[in-house]
């Protein structure tokens, strides 16, 4: 009689992936990729360069897989080490927050055909104009930001992947709050206010 083998378990993975097996390590990458791209994507706002951000962020992980907290959630650790190295990237290249033009932060979800066309273009409008102000915050502004209102994570989910207090948290949070009010009362546009959702305190 034939024996199905069940699935290992995220920590099986993970301690045969510690013990140097490559194969366990590629199935955790597996899960969690999109997330990992998503913020780094987020945070670059360039894909090309978000994909090899990703790549180094799995392979800094797989390097410091020794020093993994298996009490921790893995995605929190592997996001901590993927801002890192984004806002170190965006540290040196010094450009203008400004001047990206290409697809926007705010990924655009897919519509039910019954949604009106008009309400479609009205929704993908406000997700260009969301882009505009992320691309003007710097990086630890932004990352806070994109970790509670894209990834629904609490205060105390971001300080322990930013390594910042629960206060340094809200903040940072406050003070990019303010700068975007600050940029968009500078704004010509009328409509230029964001509606985030209510964060998780």
């Amino acid at each position: 009689m034939e024996s199905t083998a069940q699935p290992l378990s995220e920590r099986e993975l993970l301690q045969r992936a510690q013990k140097g097996d490559p194969r366990a390590f590629g199935i955790i990458v597996q899960s969690y990729q999109r997330p990992v791209y998503n913020l780094c994507y987020r945070m670059l706002g360039d894909a090309e360069e978000a994909e090899d951000a990703t790549q180094e962020t799995f392979i800094r992980a797989y390097t410091h897989l020794g020093r993994y907290d298996p009490d921790r959630k893995f995605l929190n650790w592997v996001l901590t080490i993927a801002s890192r190295h984004c806002i170190d990237r965006l540290r040196k290249r010094r450009v203008s927050w400004a001047s990206l033009e290409d697809e926007p932060y705010v990924e655009r979800v897919p519509m039910p055909e019954s949604m009106d066309p008009h309400q479609m273009a009205e929704r993908n409008e406000r997700a260009d104009e969301i882009q505009h102000w992320l691309n003007q915050l710097p990086p630890d502004y932004r990352t806070p930001l994109v970790l509670l209102y894209w990834y629904g994570y609490s205060y105390e989910e971001i300080a322990q992947i930013m390594h910042l207090s629960v206060p340094a948290v809200k903040s940072r949070l406050h003070r990019a709050r303010k700068r975007l009010a600050e940029m968009m009362s500078q704004s010509a546009s009328p409509s230029s206010a964001l509606s985030y959702p209510h964060p998780h305190s």
